[in-house]
């Protein structure tokens, strides 16, 4: 949707969270943008601020969490729940849930797995071993 214009993407977070707080009609992406954004009251100030934040590199090596990662991992676990793929997802996150508890928890346990996956798959220049990722995920439990 916006290839490599990372600006663009974050211009996006940034004005779908700006509408739903200024209860502005909204797209189902921007929704669920915006629903993400809201779980994080520790991250909302950075979507809230100056246009710094679009341009902003958020280096590991600082110690820096990138909020629009962060941010787009949770989206596309939900995706993935929602399209049922990798097969097999949608039988493990209610085990998840019922072993931790706390919806917003198990997504970020999972994003541990999610992250390794996509690493491996960045590193090794392959798509996403999703055998692994369901491996990875089974281990949680």
């Amino acid at each position: 949707m916006f290839g490599n214009d990372r600006t663009a993407l974050r211009r996006f977070y940034t004005e779908s969270w700006r509408k739903a707080r200024c209860n502005e009609p909204m797209e189902t992406l921007e929704q669920q943008i915006a629903a993400v954004i809201g779980e994080h009251p520790d991250y909302q100030p950075l979507f809230e601020s100056s246009e710094e934040v679009l341009e902003r590199d958020f280096a590991p090596e600082t110690g820096s969490t990138n909020p629009f990662l962060h941010m787009g991992m949770h989206l596309a676990l939900r995706e993935q729940l929602a399209t049922g793929r990798p097969a097999g997802i949608r039988d493990l996150w209610p085990r998840l849930l019922k072993k931790i508890g706390d919806a917003h928890e198990v997504e970020h346990r999972m994003m541990e797995c999610l992250g390794q996956a996509l690493w491996e798959a960045q590193r090794s220049n392959r798509t996403p071993d999703e055998n692994a990722y369901l491996e990875c995920l089974r281990k949680i439990l």
